[in-house]
């Protein structure tokens, strides 16, 4: 019998432990997601440790234990998530990941209709300062994504809002990757419909809860103490 052929990424700080972003692994055709969890662990032994928490998605979906793994498939760990122009019918949807500026004036524009009476726009920042019991500095946050499943997921939040909240007629969603200082913008979500009392606020405030919840993004805090990766805690359903 032969052997199957996948791609394994690595992804934040796994990819730090591992030492690698991508390695390719043969596999025995019956091999489900906790058989390649034990097989990369005595790859990498110090993976062992994290791999309660750590996510898989094999071919862009989440992936579970146990499901079998197909040929050719592209497999991905990575830990809990931290925190394109596409028409929808008539219904204007803007995602984007990206490096550059966030433009709040264009994020408006996408999502503008003749229709259009109100728009919600939340941003996310990078803190200079958190507030704990010990507060803590932040220098910069490092953005990493898994951008093919991150565009997908992504899609899926704005099918999971037009669900909840059918008046909400634009939404767009724009993420920030690689180096931030503190103070400058990260994300940015938007809906607008034709009334303020539509859902918008609600809308808006759900999309980031559920971009942080299942779109493989994530931060390294840098300050002067030293670096950290920053984890999650939501552990995806089926289906998400």
């Amino acid at each position: 019998m032969m052997n199957n052929k996948i791609a394994v990424l690595f992804f934040a700080n796994l990819r730090e432990i591992a030492g690698t972003k991508k390695i390719e692994l043969e596999i025995d055709p019956n091999t489900n997601v906790a058989d390649l969890k034990n097989k990369i662990i005595k790859l990498y032994p110090a993976l062992e440790q994290h791999m309660e928490t750590i996510l898989v998605s094999v071919n862009k979906e989440y992936g579970f234990d146990e499901e079998t793994i197909p040929e050719g498939a592209e497999v991905a760990f990575f830990p809990p998530v931290s925190g394109g122009n596409d028409q929808q019918g008539e219904l204007p949807t803007f995602l984007l990941i990206q490096e550059g500026i966030i433009d709040l004036d264009q994020l408006v524009n996408q999502i503008t209709t003749p229709r259009t009476g109100a728009a919600c726009v939340f941003t996310g920042m990078v803190r200079a300062i958190t507030e704990q019991q010990v507060p803590r500095k932040t220098q910069y946050l490092e953005y990493q994504a898994y951008q093919d499943m991150a565009e997908t997921q992504l899609q899926k939040v704005v099918e999971e809002i037009r669900s909840r909240w059918p008046a909400v007629e634009g939404i767009a969603i724009v993420q920030r990757l690689g180096h931030l200082e503190a103070g400058t913008p990260t994300v940015a979500i938007a809906c607008s419909a034709g009334h303020r009392n539509s859902g918008v606020f609600e809308a808006a405030r759900y999309g980031i809860d559920r971009l942080k919840q299942i779109v493989p993004i994530w931060k390294k805090e840098v300050g002067p103490d030293g670096e950290e990766w920053i984890e999650g805690d939501y552990i995806p359903k089926r289906d998400e």
